[in-house]
């Protein structure tokens, strides 16, 4: 028998075996990766799966895109390409406005500044991996890598679900006490709940990451997404992950929870403060500078909730529609947040329209 026959019979025991132990595999990966790379990843899965290889730390994890889609992944890289030029381009045309526009320099676009950078460190922590995935094959991460990138997803995800609570805020000082609007809400005052925001962020996710790095990842480095979330790297640790995810329930109910709340609040008051304005007009107009708000909280809120949702109950859906919603929740919003305030926002939208008739000129 010869060195490649000899091999090649190795491959397909190999991933007879695997398919028998119950472990998903990625077929056309196997397929696709030469047969001496193939062979060493198989077996340190099949002995991973055997729980004779206990590591701590593995050295790199694989993401697997979108599982049943390989074939497909060139096509879905186009709406995802699209989505992530829309979202770079339009958040930072808000961002140019408002530091060039000096009548825009309050704190409704500061705070919109704020979800404007948020949305950009989203979108762009998940984006060139997964293209990176679907166009040259690059599956590999680095363990550390992996890491970072989940910790800066749900930190920024935690950001922006702060960063609207304060625009709700805003909105109900400027409707319900809009004489006091510019003693309470002072530059200074702004920058405080920003950094008081970003801080939550940061340290309410901390113990996950934290958790996460001390895990032993004994079973398989595969992980089926196109990117380092939470719950997908959660799966692949045989220790006991019940306290994280406990955590992370908590920080469902105790933290964005706790912005919804607060937001449905202040639209309470924003709601009966229009609704006792005299005329009809006044109403009109007052309310529609709170709409683009109301919109981008819907987009922002609805997704990632759906999202969360379908990955704690959906046991009966199917892979690939998981991660493509794991998606959709971070490259949505980041999109449609600039071309509605874009829109919606009358001092935006007139500075946008001065630049294109002042260079049409």
């Amino acid at each position: 028998m010869s060195l490649h026959s000899g091999i090649s019979t190795m491959i397909i025991t190999l991933e007879h075996t695997w398919a028998h132990t119950g472990s998903l595999v990625n077929v056309r990966y196997v397929q696709e990766t030469p047969v001496c790379f193939r062979v060493g990843h198989l077996l340190s899965y099949s002995m991973s799966d055997s729980n004779t290889t206990h590591f701590t730390n593995p050295s790199t994890f694989i993401l697997l895109g979108i599982p049943g889609l390989e074939a497909a992944h060139v096509w879905i890289s186009i709406p995802f390409c699209a989505m992530y030029t829309i979202a770079v381009l339009g958040n930072f045309t808000i961002l140019s406005i408002v530091k060039t526009e000096p009548s825009l320099h309050g704190p409704m676009y500061y705070f919109l500044c704020m979800l404007a950078v948020t949305d950009l460190v989203l979108s762009t922590s998940i984006l060139p991996k997964t293209l990176s995935i679907f166009w040259f094959n690059f599956s590999e991460i680095d363990f550390s890598a992996c890491l970072t990138q989940m910790y800066f997803l749900h930190c920024f995800v935690v950001v922006e679900s702060g960063i609207f609570a304060a625009m709700a805020l805003d909105r109900y000082v400027a409707i319900c006490h809009p004489l006091r609007h510019s003693t309470i809400l002072r530059n200074s005052m702004v920058a405080k709940i920003g950094l008081a925001v970003v801080l939550r962020g940061g340290m309410i996710i901390l113990p996950s990451f934290l958790l996460a790095r001390q895990w032993p990842y004994c079973r398989t480095n595969i992980i089926l997404h196109t990117h380092c979330e939470h719950l997908a790297v959660m799966k692949l640790a045989c220790a006991d992950t019940r306290v994280t995810s406990y955590y992370g329930l908590f920080v469902l109910f105790c933290v964005t929870c706790v912005d919804v709340i607060f937001i449905a609040v202040s639209y309470v008051q924003i709601l009966k403060a229009v609704f006792s304005l005299p005329t009809k007009d006044a109403r009109l107009k007052t309310f529609g500078t709170c709409g683009s708000h109301l919109c981008a909280i819907l987009f922002f809120y609805i997704p990632c909730l759906f999202s969360f949702l379908n990955y704690r109950f959906g046991h009966n859906v199917s892979l690939h529609f998981h991660v493509l919603i794991g998606n959709m929740y971070l490259l949505l919003p980041p999109m449609l947040n600039p071309i509605i305030y874009g829109v919606r926002t009358k001092q935006i939208r007139d500075r946008l329209l001065w630049l294109f008739t002042h260079k049409g000129t």
